[in-house]
């Protein structure tokens, strides 16, 4: 009886590992982009855990959010306020975060456009890559109306790249972003430039997972990300992400955001 019981349990097992999985990733880049940093992550995952791994990414973070919210995505990279809306629509749970770092919105105009201060953008149109990209749109919008009492012209060009550009040809006069991209564009483009606020800072988009996926698989693929960001091998698969140090994420320290008042700001699609 002990043989068969062990029979069943690896064919469980090997029935689990041949299943394939999807992993959507929010568009913060245009696909091409996206498919660079991350099919070589997942294509490593793969190898480390034997688990299957299909990317999956879209043009417009709306669309996204779409996704996850009808539970489109077995695995999913997602800002901190997604990950909320995704928990309360279908459960999903955080795996992994980046605790080198934190999130932080940031406003930026045209270096050569004479503003300087958040109070000259009064009824300006300002780029964002979607409603509710959170350090770039959501909280940037929220602190602008709620801390400073700003009525803007939102115009949404679905990806952070666009905002960037948006503000450097003068098509807007302002754009937010985050410190992480802005970072990742062209030296010639970020000489444009110049930041005139920040946002508060808040944990990093974590990587989740649908409770649909069996825990084990779950567990296999946490900690080979994990074990990825540990080896000087592998690492720098992580950095285009960029995620400096992997470590375990929980829901309840996202769950803290529901007291920020972002709700009121949050485009139901």
């Amino acid at each position: 009886m002990k043989y068969v019981v062990a029979i069943l349990c690896l064919i469980q097992s090997s029935w689990l590992l041949a299943q394939e999985y999807t992993f959507g990733v929010v568009p913060q880049y245009e696909p091409q982009k996206l498919n660079a940093i991350w099919q070589p992550l997942l294509d490593q995952v793969s190898e480390q855990t034997g688990v299957t791994i299909k990317l999956i990414t879209v043009e417009s973070i709306p669309v996204f959010e779409q996704a996850f919210a009808n539970g489109e995505y077995d695995f999913a990279y997602m800002n901190p306020w997604h990950s909320v809306i995704a928990n309360e629509k279908q459960g999903y749970l955080p795996l992994i975060k980046d605790a080198g770092r934190q999130l932080q919105g940031v406003l930026v105009v045209n270096k050569n456009s004479g503003i300087d201060d958040v109070s000259q953008l009064e009824g300006a149109e300002i780029a964002f890559p979607a409603p509710n990209a959170l350090g770039a749109s959501l909280l940037m919008r929220a602190d602008l109306a709620q801390l400073y009492g700003l009525t803007i012209k939102p115009v949404y060009v679905q990806t952070h790249s666009s905002v960037y550009l948006n503000v450097a040809l003068n098509s807007t006069k302002a754009g937010g972003g985050v410190l992480g991209t802005l970072k990742q564009q062209p030296q010639n483009l970020q000489d444009k430039l110049k930041i005139i606020y920040k946002t508060r800072k808040i944990s990093r988009h974590p990587i989740v997972a649908h409770p649909r996926v069996d825990p084990a698989i779950q567990q296999k693929v946490q900690q080979a990300i994990l074990d990825i960001g540990q080896s000087e091998e592998h690492k720098h698969l992580l950095a285009g992400i960029p995620i400096i140090k992997p470590s375990i994420a929980t829901l309840a320290e996202y769950q803290q955001l529901t007291q920020w008042g972002l709700r009121s700001f949050y485009v139901e699609n």
